[in-house]
């Protein structure tokens, strides 16, 4: 599971085992007992859907896609105009917003699956909850990302700016110019956009990100890692009017609890 995580979070790193300027893993302090009657701080989110209008009670199937189709053989990928028309409303949707919440189905290498709730607010912050029984907790404060495990009581930290999710974090965003993009496709149901990412030592990561042909929201996207296992995450019940509590977003290096249960 937890590898699974790093797939997803820090795709142009070793998920393995990260280098130390890659990555800090700082222990957790043990949580002190709490009270029954203790309030859910803003670190202590309530598991609770966020959204407005109409729910999608059943989580969706996430679609498990080959990041690695349709791309061309020459690395200097060539666009027509359709396809930059594609790339051009998939940017425009993510620079249009500024916050975003809901829930997540997310699929690993394995095929294992799991889900959670999830929070942004642009630039640079977001927060995965992982449902019970995962110990997992991921928190991206605008420079750093942070991937919690209670289980282990560690905490491993890694800037932002080498993680694929900046790409869904930046305030504004034309992907044809400031991503090396290597594929765009569309069908009846998804518009896909491939990123891909090389780097010295650690290998080629990609991105692709799925909006829908329909009602141009986000999806899923699918992260491939330099060795070639993908994780996919699907995303549903979103909000983008909800207004997010920016305690969400905190980053605590000292001290650590989980909610009462």
């Amino acid at each position: 599971m937890r590898g699974a995580l790093a797939l997803l979070l820090a795709a142009s790193m070793s998920c393995g085992a990260a280098t130390p300027s890659q990555a800090q893993t700082v222990p957790i302090p043990k949580p002190a007992p709490k009270g029954r009657d203790m309030q859910i701080s803003a670190s202590e989110p309530q598991r609770t859907p966020m959204t407005t209008g109409a729910t999608q009670t059943v989580p969706p199937n996430p679609v498990i896609p080959d990041p690695r189709r349709n791309l061309p053989a020459n690395i200097f990928a060539t666009f027509d105009a359709t396809q930059k028309a594609q790339a051009a409303k998939v940017s425009s949707y993510l620079s249009s917003l500024q916050t975003l919440v809901g829930n997540f189905v997310q699929v690993g290498p394995d095929g294992s699956k799991t889900k959670g709730d999830f929070y942004i607010q642009k630039p640079g912050k977001v927060r995965f909850e992982y449902d019970a029984p995962s110990p997992i907790a991921i928190i991206a404060d605008g420079s750093s990302l942070a991937v919690r495990d209670t289980k282990l009581a560690t905490q491993d930290i890694y800037p932002l700016s080498q993680t694929p999710l900046r790409f869904l974090l930046s305030d504004r965003i034309d992907l044809l110019k400031d991503t090396n993009v290597v594929s765009v496709t569309a069908d009846d149901v998804f518009i896909s956009v491939t990123i891909e990412e090389k780097q010295a030592l650690i290998g080629t990561s990609r991105l692709m990100l799925m909006i829908g042909a329909r009602d141009g929201q986000l999806k899923q996207w699918t992260v491939t890692d330099p060795q070639g296992y993908d994780t996919t995450v699907a995303v549903y019940n979103l909000d983008s009017s909800k207004k997010v509590d920016p305690g969400l977003f905190k980053i605590d290096f000292t001290n650590y609890s989980v909610p009462p249960g």
